[in-house]
């Protein structure tokens, strides 16, 4: 089995005066143990007299166990592996500049650890050739896989080598510069780098009911639902698909979450606008919101549902049930259509 323990820094300590994210650990007599996270969970103490600039009521409002959050290093004994902290001396530019780094620096983490666990290769050799490298390039890596993700063709991990040092057949050491990055390692790095970076749109969902009872509903509720869809654009498009008379759905998907929401929203009061023109009467049930792939997977598969059942009681004459002229089945209009 691969090594997969690996600090996500080349130096194996932090420097003093520096914010890390820290994980507590268990509470002491004189104080907290923590995990240093960035450092692959080395042991640091933050003694209780270090939590807070004002009087101190009660140790477990201001630190509990499992907490994440920054901490800024005291002193750091290299030889011992002591690291004292405090939370206290924690600003709040510190603490915005230690998330924002724990996060990019996390997410390349776990892009490393799945090529290590993808190719069987221990981890702290892709650190030394790859990543520890990009660090001192572009100032951190991730910065190194967001350029990798605009352009996979460019020299990035090309350029990466490290040295070997072999003893030659006479007995000297021999020092070869070798790529740090195989056409095998290249090849699983930049698919993972491209999946998890590239953005992926938001599915938005609104949910109304409307009713239609004129003479000529149907057609009513097509021009209403036409009139939804031409609310979309060519980033935001619309559609509207009957769920179960008279509940209807609009969706879309776009990059941009509010962009979407507001598209909606301007979807439904060109509907409303539209079939309440007619006498007809729209309620929004669920107000436009983010679902998540799941959500959006379950909808479908309940659209196709209906959709079956729709068509095995399709052309039963011989109910006199008025159930009026808002059931119209999109998929026969063509309107809402995929």
């Amino acid at each position: 089995m691969p090594n997969l323990e690996c600090r996500m820094y080349e130096a194996p300590f932090p420097e003093v005066e520096t914010a890390v994210m820290i994980q507590v650990k268990h509470l002491a007599e004189l104080g907290a143990y923590v995990s240093l996270l960035e450092y692959n969970n080395i042991e640091g103490m933050i003694l209780y007299s270090e939590l807070s600039r004002r009087r101190i009521r009660s140790i477990p409002s201001l630190i509990k166990v499992g907490r994440q959050e920054p901490a800024v290093v005291l002193r750091v004994d290299h030889d011992k592996g002591y690291i004292d902290l405090s939370k206290r001396r924690v600003s709040h530019h510190d603490r915005r500049t230690c998330e924002d780094r724990y996060s990019k620096s996390k997410f390349v983490h776990s892009i490393m650890r799945h090529l290590a666990e993808t190719l069987h290769l221990d981890l702290e050799p892709l650190y030394h050739r790859i990543a520890w490298p990009l660090y001192r390039t572009y100032g951190h890596a991730f910065d190194a896989f967001k350029l990798i993700v605009a352009d996979p063709d460019a020299a990035i991990l090309d350029s990466l080598t490290y040295d070997l040092t072999e003893t030659g057949p006479d007995g000297q050491e021999v020092t070869k510069t070798l790529p740090a990055v195989t056409p095998e390692i290249k090849d699983a790095l930049i698919k993972n780098i491209r999946r998890r970076m590239t953005p992926q749109p938001h599915k938005i969902h609104a949910d109304i009911d409307m009713k239609c009872f004129q003479y000529d509903g149907v057609l009513h509720i097509q021009e209403a639902m036409r009139k939804a869809e031409a609310a979309g654009n060519k980033d935001c498009p619309v559609k509207i698909k009957l769920v179960a008379a008279p509940l209807y759905v609009l969706t879309t998907e776009t990059l941009d979450k509010h962009q979407g929401i507001s598209v909606l929203n301007n979807a439904i009061k060109a509907c409303g606008e539209t079939i309440e023109k007619h006498k007809g009467k729209l309620v929004v049930k669920e107000a436009p919101r983010v679902v998540s792939e799941r959500e959006d997977r379950l909808f479908m598969d309940d659209i196709e549902k209906l959709k079956i059942a729709n068509e095995e009681v399709d052309g039963d004459e011989d109910s006199e049930e008025d159930t009026g002229m808002g059931d119209v089945d999109l998929t026969k209009t063509g309107v809402g259509s995929q």
